[in-house]
C-alpha cells in the first residue's frame, strides 16, 4: 500500500498496481471495509434481484395503465 486518502465517502487505499501504475480502491473493496452482507453477491442472488425489479416494473406499468 502506498497510502490512504480520506474523502467524504470514506477511505481510499492507493496501492502499487505494477505495470498499471497506482490503483485506488475504496475501503469497502478491501478486508478493512464494513462487514459483508448476510448473503454473498452471487449469480443466483442477481437473478433473484432481477426478478424482483421486473415484477416491480410490471406492477408500476399496470398501475399507469389504469
Amino acid at each position: 500500500m502506498l497510502g490512504v486518502r480520506r474523502q467524504r465517502t470514506g477511505r481510499l487505499y492507493v496501492c502499487d498496481g505494477g505495470a498499471l501504475g497506482s490503483v485506488t480502491l475504496p475501503e469497502d473493496a478491501t478486508d478493512r471495509g464494513a462487514e459483508s452482507g448476510e448473503r454473498p453477491l452471487s449469480f443466483e442472488v442477481l437473478v433473484e434481484l432481477a426478478a424482483v425489479v421486473a415484477a416491480l416494473a410490471g406492477a408500476a406499468r399496470g398501475e399507469r395503465g389504469r
